[in-house]
Order: C-alpha cells, then structure tokens, then sequence
C-alpha cells in the first residue's frame, strides 16, 4: 500500500487517539463530549491547541502540565500511541474499504470501554450494545461471512446470540460454583457485540484468547502487585483484545464476494 496513505491513517489514529482519551475521561461521568474543549483534570485551565498535539506536546511538555505543573497520566499518550498504531495496522491489512471504516469505529469502541474497564471495572453500555448494532447493521460487508445479504445477517445475529448467552451461561455456572461473580454483565453484553462481528466460532476463540491473556495478567498480578488469586480483574480489556485478534489475523480478506 502507498506509504502516503498508511502515514496519514497514523495521523489520523493519533488524532482519534486524542479524542478517545475525551471520551474515557468524561463519559463514566456523564459529561458532554465535545464540550467545553480540553482541559486540566488537575487545575481546570483550558489545554491550547499547542498542547493538544498527540505523543508530541506530552514529550514537550515533560509530562506536566503547563499551567500547574501537575503529572498528566501516561494514560493519554499510550492510549493516542496505541490508537495511532492499531489503525496504521487496519488500513495496511484490510486497505481503504467500507468495512475497513466499519472495523475502526469497532476498535474505537473497544479502546475506549477497554480503559474505562481497566480504571473503574464497568463497560458502559452504550459501547457493548453499539457493537452490537454496528455488527449487524454492516454485517452484509462483513468478510467473516459468506452467502447472501440474509445469510450474513443471519450468520452475524448467531454470533451475538452465542456470545450473549453463552458469556451468561458461564457467568451464571461460575456465580453457582464459587458463590460469587465470574463474569460482570458489561463482560456477557460485549461479549454480545463481538459474537456480532466475529461469528459463533469467533466467539470461542475470542474467549480461549481472552482466558489466556487474563491469566498471564492476574499471575503479573500476584507476582508483582501481590494480589491474591481471588481477586477480581477487568475482563474487558482481554475480550477486546481477543476479538481484535480474531478480527486481524483469523478472517480470510479474500471472502469479499457477495450475492443478494
């Protein structure tokens, strides 16, 4: 792919990167999104256009605040750095398609309630239940699937259906075996959103992908934060990591034909 193009989409992640920090800092407290523009969480001053260049102003700025001086969390560039990469990564592997702006919106979504897990243990519903409906409203684009235009809604519609239910089947047999949470409603409602996107079977290797990453997480955990086994962790994250992976390396590009 032309070069020029995956240098702008970069440009473009970070940008959007930008703005999902936005929305990770303001929605779990119900404040408006687009205004009032940026500011300091710590002191309140209004953040100048200069200041709010993504990765650049924060390496400028020394990681401080311009004003009071306070730290800003390394929060905002990992979230800009990895926002800006993941759609580099996208562009170069899907190219400049609908579908390709379809799987962007998904992997803002998931950057964003994936954060906002990892920070306050919720999933805010407007992002799960969107993955849902984005699913299947694109699911006739969807490479993942084969067939006609009903086929491919069908096929998406059963994705969702077995991660929603299947995700509640196993929070509710843990919740009996261990007397107590397993799986958050957050978690069996995502779980709804990526079975959308990436099938039935999708749905079984985003969990096996999931489990594998978490746990390596909780013995990172226990190791060096001294946490104890039982412990609650955010599942969000993993789940979000294991659709991605589903989504990049396991749909095949060249199941693109469609017939109505």
């Amino acid at each position: 792919m032309d070069s020029l193009i995956l240098f702008f989409s970069a440009v473009f992640g970070l940008i959007i990167g930008s703005f999902l920090n936005v929305c990770i800092y303001r929605i779990p407290q119900n404040k408006s999104i687009v205004w009032p523009g940026s500011f300091c969480p710590k002191c309140g001053k209004h953040i100048k256009f200069y200041d709010n260049i993504p990765l650049i102003s924060y390496l400028i700025l020394g990681g401080k605040c311009r004003y009071c001086k306070e730290p800003i969390s390394c929060q905002y560039p990992i979230v800009e750095f990895l926002t800006g990469l993941l759609t580099l990564l996208f562009v170069w592997h899907w190219g400049l398609t609908p579908w390709t702006g379809v799987l962007l919106v998904a992997l803002y979504s998931l950057i964003i309630l994936s954060v906002i897990d990892l920070e306050l243990m919720i999933i805010p519903d407007r992002f799960s239940l969107g993955l849902i409906v984005l699913g299947l409203a694109f699911s006739w684009l969807n490479p993942n699937f084969d067939g006609t235009f009903w086929s491919r809604f069908l096929q998406s519609l059963t994705g969702a259906a077995v991660g929603f239910f299947g995700t509640l089947a196993v929070a509710l047999l843990g919740y009996v075996l261990f007397k107590k949470e397993a799986m958050g409603g957050g978690d069996v409602k995502l779980m709804g959103g990526i079975g959308a996107f990436v099938g039935w079977e999708g749905v079984i290797t985003t969990i096996v992908f999931a489990s594998v990453l978490g746990l390596v997480y909780s013995v990172f955990l226990m190791i060096f934060k001294g946490k104890g086994k039982g412990d609650a962790i955010p599942f969000g994250p993993f789940l979000s990591a294991g659709a991605l992976i589903n989504l990049f390396y396991l749909i095949r590009p060249d199941m693109l034909a469609i017939r109505f």
